[in-house]
């Protein structure tokens, strides 16, 4: 289905771009493609006007670690890694990644392991454990971390049979909705309203990419969530912010009046948890596109487990492949974040196509381990360690803007593709969370 949506599209350059044997310059090339391809088939719905759209691979294969090249007045942040963050070694000769970059992760991993804030000591704790036994201590304490697999351990497993099972990206149609009449504008997605209630790389990547072509998008945050100041700023771009609190009663109360008025709901929480909240894909209302994603995909034992693309690399083989078995490694780039957040992207303007040509309520649903089934699908590169590490300073230097924001004059990759009649760009600055009020702009103008 991807592939048949970019059959026209033309993909330059060639893997290996980085020191990694997966096509990570292919998915992303064929991610961004069909984002930009959707974008492009809106805009001729919109006037009739055809496009052409082109990528390239080295550039796609930077844009899957985007916020790396971030820079802020000039400096580059500081790192958001936790020490406690990777891969550690269990007692049974087995391998665990843990995520610990956000606060309330790390102290429930050192309560977990009954450990001291030291690496020795941590190191210790962990290597008291059997991976398997831990992975399921992990996931029933709520925390972030896997078990590090080799891709047939994973084809085996029933969650790797489960999304087996699964395209890599579903767009289903869920209830009737009456055809959408597409409003004025000068650019393809220009009238579109897309809530964002995402955090840290592939959802926020999503909503960036649809305010690239026009959106008007705004990211919701719980004022009560930690967050990493680097991604915000880098996925940013084009967006409007606002607190809602879901916890309390007006909070809900502004998210359904946000809902009842958008085009789009893009969510990335656990299966089944804004709908415990009447934010379901068939509570918002007839007409709306909703968007799901998740860790492990919305079927599978591992469903309701909390993830991040460095976790999904370990648990699905990747890091197994990047490494070995006896010292994995994770990939130098977060490709299912970022592909997964294009390719959500790509839904959202196929069920837009769809809704204005046929009406009805759409859902959409990828996680990112089933983009790592599909970046896995595509085979692998030979003599790729002996790729650069990085690409050279002046094609970086072509595919870089700079944007002046509340946060500073931010240095950070342009919009990848290239389009011949709407190019892409951002309209608005990134700006922090919670910058606007809760309301979309004309009933703030009001």
């Amino acid at each position: 289905m991807i592939q048949q949506a970019i059959r026209n599209v033309p993909l330059t350059g060639a893997d290996p771009v980085l020191p990694t044997p997966y096509r990570i310059g292919e998915a992303g090339a064929a991610a961004i493609a069909a984002s930009a391809q959707a974008a492009a088939d809106f805009w001729e719905l919109r006037t009739g006007e055809r496009q052409s759209v082109t990528v390239d691979r080295r550039h796609a294969a930077a844009a899957m670690r985007s916020a790396t090249y971030l820079k802020i007045d000039g400096a580059a942040p500081s790192s958001l890694w936790d020490p406690f963050s990777g891969i550690w070694p269990t007692g049974d000769g087995r391998h665990v990644f843990l995520h610990c970059n956000f606060p309330h992760h790390r102290e429930g991993m050192l309560a977990l392991l009954g450990a001291k804030a030291e690496k020795g000591a941590f190191a210790e704790a962990v290597a008291a454990r059997g991976g398997q036994e831990f992975e399921d201590a992990i996931a029933a304490a709520g925390l972030c971390g896997a078990m590090t697999r080799t891709p047939e351990e994973w084809a085996a497993h029933p969650q790797g049979r489960a999304l087996a099972a699964l395209p890599p990206v579903t767009i289903e149609r869920i209830g009737d909705g009456p055809k959408t009449a597409l409003r004025g504008g000068d650019r393809p997605l220009a009238g579109i309203r897309v809530l964002d209630l995402t955090r840290v790389l592939a959802g926020p990547t999503c909503g960036r990419t649809l305010a690239e072509h026009g959106a008007e998008c705004m990211r919701i945050a719980g004022p009560h969530l930690p967050f990493a100041p680097t991604l915000v700023m880098d996925t940013g771009h084009g967006k409007l912010s606002a607190f809602v609190d879901l916890r309390e009663e007006r909070g809900r109360a502004q998210l359904r009046a946000l809902a009842s008025e958008a085009d789009v709901f893009v969510q990335s929480y656990r299966p089944g948890t804004l709908a415990a909240r009447g934010f379901g894909p068939r509570d918002i209302g007839p007409g709306k596109v909703y968007v799901s994603l998740s860790a492990y995909g919305h079927e599978g034992p591992f469903a309701s487990r909390r993830g991040f693309d460095s976790i999904v690399q370990n648990a699905s083989g990747m890091s197994t492949v990047q490494g070995s078995a006896q010292a994995p490694r994770n990939l130098p780039v977060q490709p299912l974040d970022y592909c997964a957040g294009y390719l959500a992207a790509w839904g959202v303007a196929t069920a837009l196509l769809r809704r204005a040509e046929e009406g009805g309520t759409w859902h959409v649903q990828l996680s990112l381990a089933g983009m790592a089934e599909w970046i896995k699908g595509m085979g692998l590169v030979e003599d790729w360690r002996d790729a650069p590490a990085e690409l050279p300073p002046e094609e970086l230097a072509a595919i870089t803007m700079e944007s002046d924001t509340p946060h500073g004059r931010l240095t950070h990759l342009a919009p990848i593709a290239q389009m011949s009649r709407t190019p892409p760009y951002w309209a608005r600055p990134s700006v922090p969370l919670g910058s606007h009020d809760p309301v979309w702009p004309e009933a703030l103008a009001a």
